[in-house]
């Protein structure tokens, strides 16, 4: 499978956010690995799609990898990294644009300045003994929808190349962030390092929406289903459960699973909002049509009776 993003979700580059958020959604519900079970092939594919949208679903990430300053995987690209690293720090902005290199009495303070070891009370400059607090670092983690449901631990690479894991808590929001006490940048001298703030992006999922602590998903029955009832099996967050259809019942009837959403606190959880859909076979058979004229024939039933009460 090719390694372009792009490629991968079938879009153009010049893609709007929500045209690659929509592409993403088609396929992930195609390949979903509870679709194809014990199918590698789809599960490979499924993975490739998820990291493309985890790539592309960023904006900010698009935009670095558009201007090559990190890889397909998110990496960044050797080249760049001395310059990314350096651009972030405060006494980069010395460098852009219109910057006056003057403004430095001399080249001691000019250094001082970038390594952060310049004190600016009363104009001082103190080579020794300064200690200050590392600056915060800022990473983005994409993560799948029942990570965020049921909690997960996953690996972030640092910029110095280590490895840390991140404890994604139950019930995690999507845009939420998380602070990783003293995994930040080192201090200076003595001083503290910073933390690590990891803004999660909670990646959609092809069957469930999330609406506060509660789940929502439609769910398809068949002809029979709707006008006989029955009993059928259910995916939650949590695993499958069996869900009695009533008697009788129209498109659009919700059913609700008390507990089956996402937790709220230690003990509490919203609840799974089921919306029913009668769904038709593609083709009709004989039977069936044979079952619809009859009924047709002695029946005065019309669902649009209040559509012409309301004109």
């Amino acid at each position: 499978m090719t390694d372009d993003p792009y490629k991968v979700l079938g879009v153009d580059k010049g893609a709007k956010q929500d045209e690659i958020k929509k592409a993403y959604r088609k396929l992930a519900k195609k390949l979903h690995p509870d679709l194809h079970p014990g199918d590698p092939g789809k599960k490979s594919e499924f993975q490739a799609v998820s990291a493309a949208y985890d790539l592309l679903g960023d904006p900010e990430k698009r935009r670095r990898f558009d201007a090559g300053e990190i890889d397909a995987q998110g990496h960044e690209r050797p080249e760049r990294q001395f310059y990314h690293d350096y651009a972030s720090h405060p006494g980069a902005k010395r460098y852009e644009p219109g910057g006056d290199a003057g403004e430095y009495e001399d080249m001691s303070d000019l250094f001082s300045d970038i390594f952060g070891t310049r004190q600016r009370g009363g104009g001082a400059t103190h080579e020794h003994g300064f200690h200050a607090r590392g600056r915060d670092m800022h990473y983005h983690l994409e993560v799948d929808f029942m990570d965020a449901a049921r909690g997960a631990k996953r690996a972030i690479t640092m910029p110095d190349g280590k490895m840390i894991e991140v404890s994604i808590p139950a019930g995690l929001e999507d845009g939420q962030t998380l602070r990783l006490r003293g995994k930040g940048a080192a201090g200076i001298g003595q001083g503290p390092p910073g933390d690590a703030l990891i803004t999660v992006g909670v990646r959609p999922h092809p069957v469930f929406t999330r609406n506060g602590s509660n789940i929502e998903m439609e769910l398809p029955i068949t002809f029979d289903e709707a006008v006989l009832g029955a009993k059928v099996d259910v995916p939650t967050i949590s695993g499958r459960v069996a869900v009695t259809i009533p008697k009788g019942v129209s498109s659009g009837r919700q059913l609700r699973l008390k507990g089956k959403g996402f937790p709220v606190g230690k003990a509490a959880y919203g609840d799974l909002i089921l919306r029913l859909k009668i769904v038709l076979p593609q083709k009709i058979d004989e039977e069936m049509e044979e079952i619809a004229k009859r009924w047709r024939s002695h029946q005065s039933y019309d669902p649009r009776e209040t559509l012409r009460r309301a004109i």
